[in-house]
This record gives C-alpha cells, structure tokens and sequence, in this order.
C-alpha cells in the first residue's frame, strides 16, 4: 500500500488532534500529564454546576479518551471527530 501526500497528511492531524484527545481524556480518568484524576474532574464538574458530577467526568474522561484513540485508528472518524 502507498501513502501519498494527502494520506500522511490526514495521518498527521489525525494522530495530533487525536492524541491530545487522548491526553486530556487521560488526565480526566488517570491523573496522567499533571491532571486531577476523576477526583479532580468531578470537583471542577461540581464547580460547573453539572450534575451528577462524578457521572460527567467519567463521561468527558472516556469520551475524549475513547474519541481521541478512534480518531488515530481511523475508525469512526465523523464520531470521534464530534
């Protein structure tokens, strides 16, 4: 299989913008990159004015982790784009 430009291209910004999906989806659920673990996440929930708190951090967390590594891949890219 040969790649062209345009492919690479799309690999690129795929793989950039789904790895800070990642990241932050991490420092949501983890603690990971200095975040504030789901502890953390569901304070800065609460401090929004979502609720249930807990159920929306893990919700962003998994969401933006989950998103980020179907942009990478590939798979389901209008979804994990949205």
């Amino acid at each position: 299989m040969c790649l062209n430009r345009k492919d690479l291209g799309l690999l690129a910004l795929r793989s950039a913008v789904g790895g800070v999906l990642i990241a932050h989806g991490t420092q949501k659920l983890f603690g990971w990159f200095g975040g504030g673990g789901l502890e953390g996440a569901t304070q800065a929930m609460e401090h929004m004015g979502f609720h249930p708190a807990r159920q929306s951090a893990l919700a962003a967390g998994l969401g933006e982790a989950g998103g980020g590594a179907l942009l990478v891949a590939g798979l389901a890219t209008p979804a994990a784009g949205a």
